[in-house]
């Protein structure tokens, strides 16, 4: 298959050994703290929507805004890499994040939070340029390791922001922790001024070249298009989960604050961090065995929650944590079958299919996100349970025949 960028269309770095164990950690931390500024929201949502008087349905459009900005970025920041030393890209988006968090933290209104939210989502697609970084940082002997490193650093950050922003935000107040997340970024921005080395662009396209080959990517592979609608339901389920899980537990008949919203991605985080096995089942079984296995347990995760919110409280939260182990292991596996698939397409245009897979994907949990708020106002918990596990039977249907 003819690749769709010339031969010398690589990022190369002027780095010839491989990297220490700081810069390891640098490129870890600064993919964890950067994709963690789009989930600090989620386990605050109840106590901003009372501060700022903002109704139920309103409120849940702050994740939502900010998924919706992570996509546009990812399609117009993610080529730029390929044109402009990954250095210099990563410092400024880490500039303009900084920015964005500070002005959540300072937004008088739901409308001003609403518009920093879409920015911090925007910039906050730094973390998508610290794992191309650190491939082309490795020697090839290492690649998939050091890789590996720094994608755990980026799915821990995920999964614990809410563990951490529900604590500060009970003892200090939902703006402090925008502040706290400003100040880690801007850490992270000073250490990748330091240690970075540069990054020689890989093309001569131009930037509205790099945009178009989006589409010519997206057109060539049947099998890119599958993994992004597959990924993208499962982005529903997910989304909708997260993005009402602290109004639903902040109401009757919990009454709980943010900090015990926020422990649910302690939860979250134990069934993730089992998801890279997946990649060795993918491996000797293929890939789509794997999606196909984490759509199914999705689809059942989801469904106990919702049959469970007739339960009594204690059960319920029992059932909510187990709940949040599984979908959370079924969909990080499914995201990694499908990095799998796709990655293999063309060598020459990953960085490419990586922003087609992933914007999808968010956009996915841009409508999870907005549904979910709707769906919770209107038919309660069951109904966002309702919409979570049929996303997850779509995404199998999807992929349940086609051959590995």
């Amino acid at each position: 298959m003819t690749a769709i960028c010339p031969p010398h269309d690589h990022t190369t770095v002027s780095a010839p050994s491989a990297p220490g164990p700081a810069l390891v950690l640098l490129l870890a931390a600064g993919a964890g703290l950067s994709v963690a500024s789009i989930y600090y929201a989620q386990p605050l949502l109840g106590v901003i929507g009372a501060d700022l008087q903002a109704p139920t349905w309103l409120t849940g459009w702050i994740p939502t805004a900010t998924q919706i900005g992570y996509a546009a970025g990812l399609v117009l920041l993610g080529p730029l890499a390929d044109r402009i030393d990954r250095r210099r890209v990563i410092l400024a988006k880490a500039f303009a994040l900084t920015l964005a968090l500070l002005l959540a933290a300072a937004a008088p209104s739901m409308g001003a939070l609403l518009a920093a939210s879409a920015l911090i989502g925007i910039t906050a697609t730094l973390a998508q340029d610290f794992v191309p970084a650190a491939a082309a940082l490795a020697p090839s002997a290492s690649r998939g390791r050091l890789v590996g490193t720094v994608m755990t650093g980026l799915l821990l950050g995920i999964l614990l922001s809410r563990v951490l922003s529900g604590f500060v935000a009970e003892h200090l107040g939902w703006r402090a922790m925008f502040v706290l997340a400003a100040a880690g970024v801007a850490l992270v921005g000073a250490a990748s001024a330091r240690v970075l080395p540069a990054f020689p662009p890989g093309s001569t396209l131009g930037y509205g070249a790099l945009l178009r080959s989006l589409a010519t990517v997206w057109k060539r592979y049947p099998a890119l298009r599958r993994a992004a609608l597959a990924q993208g339901l499962l982005g529903v389920g997910f989304s909708a989960f997260w993005s009402t899980l602290a109004v639903m537990l902040h109401a009757a008949p919990f009454h709980l604050g943010s900090a015990a919203a926020g422990a649910f991605g302690l939860a979250g985080a134990a069934g993730a961090l089992a998801a890279p096995f997946a990649g060795r089942v993918a491996d000797s079984k293929g890939p789509l065995h794997v999606v196909r296995f984490g759509a199914v347990l999705a689809a059942i995760a989801f469904a106990a929650m919702g049959a469970g919110s007739g339960l009594p409280p204690t059960a319920q939260l029992v059932l909510l944590g187990v709940g949040t182990v599984l979908f959370d292991l079924a969909v990080q596996s499914a995201l990694i079958a499908h990095q799998t698939i796709v990655y293999g397409l063309d060598a020459a245009a990953r960085s490419r299919l990586n922003v087609l897979l992933m914007t999808a994907m968010f956009v996915g949990m841009a409508a999870g996100s907005a549904l979910g708020s709707v769906l919770l106002a209107r038919g309660g918990w069951l109904a966002v349970m309702g919409l979570s596990a049929a996303s997850a039977v779509a995404c199998l249907l999807v992929q349940a025949r086609r051959a590995p």
